[in-house]
């Protein structure tokens, strides 16, 4: 086999540990393309091609971590991860994990681990890889990664409830809240919601976002009510779609083009966050970005009360 098909097969696993590291599909794709060149650049074959790609890309993926931290400081408003829609990897066996370890709220989660730690975690809790490659990958002793390992998976557990939610009842749940969401149905949409939701959206200062989150049942359902019918009048349509393996939608504008991703984060038969990412620079991959701002004027102008 080439180096090339190689390379090929492993891709999608490369990606998917890079977008976990990084919470940026851009930034993991960058990570990806840069691990290429330096396999390409390699002068010996290494024995275990997966191993060697995987400590490359990890590397890479450590060190823009680092960087892009400094920049999540000062960004504008709260900083949502670039919403996934496929994730390119599969494996049967830990189905369970990468579906978990990619939901918003567990990348949130990750964003409070040092960058050493989050990439443990993802080596080891969300791929399975053994102690020897995870030291190899991150230039520390298997000792060290163990203590990393324990640390990271006691902030995952202490923040976050371990659950196995039925994928069909996630699904019907998410469909009664698309249903109550068109016809602005205050009621239904409340009962579907946990009474502390929080709804949040990430715009990054280059949209007309919320300015901060949005929390409590009645509230949030009474915003959504009130604003979401309103945008069939203005032809923004939504497709449901699952986002970072939750169920969710992408919302287009007349064009087509997308305007912003939802996704619902469910637990115990109701929602508990709604996040949306609206910020034009997280959604290229998405496909063709439309114009938030017009979207909103035209909003507006069908919200205002005619005399």
């Amino acid at each position: 086999m080439s180096r090339t098909e190689e390379f090929e097969e492993l891709r999608p696993l490369l990606f998917s540990i890079s977008y976990r590291i990084l919470g940026s599909v851009s930034e993991a794709e960058d990570a990806v393309q840069e691990t290429w060149l330096r396999y390409e650049a390699s002068p010996t074959r290494p024995t275990s091609p997966k191993a060697f790609l995987s400590a490359v890309v990890t590397r890479i993926s450590i060190d823009v971590l680092r960087s892009a931290r400094v920049r999540r400081e000062t960004y504008v408003g709260q900083w949502l991860p670039e919403p996934l829609l496929t994730d390119p990897y599969e494996d049967p066996a830990r189905s369970a994990e990468l579906a978990d370890s990619v939901s918003m709220a567990a990348l949130l989660l990750l964003e409070r681990l040092s960058p050493l730690e989050r990439a443990v975690f993802v080596l080891r809790e969300v791929f399975g890889f053994g102690f020897p490659e995870v030291a190899s990958a991150v230039g520390r002793s298997e000792a060290a990664c163990r203590q990393l390992a324990t640390r990271a998976r006691r902030h995952m557990d202490a923040g976050r409830p371990r659950f196995e939610a039925d994928r069909r009842e996630r699904e019907e749940l998410a469909a009664r809240f698309f249903d109550a969401l068109r016809e602005g149905d205050v009621d239904g949409l409340r009962e579907l919601l946990a009474a502390d939701v929080s709804m949040v959206g990430d715009g990054g200062g280059k949209t007309p976002q919320l300015a901060r989150a949005v929390v409590g049942a009645d509230k949030v359902a009474r915003l959504l009510a009130a604003v979401f019918p309103l945008l069939e009048r203005i032809d923004v349509t939504w497709e449901p779609h699952e986002v970072n393996a939750q169920p969710g939608a992408v919302f287009r504008d007349r064009d087509g083009k997308v305007l912003y991703t939802l996704a619902l984060d469910v637990l115990d038969g109701q929602i508990q966050a709604i996040r949306s990412v609206i910020n034009p620079d997280k959604l290229g991959h998405v496909g063709p970005v439309g114009d938030v701002w017009a979207a909103d004027r035209e909003l507006r102008r069908v919200r205002r009360p005619t005399h």
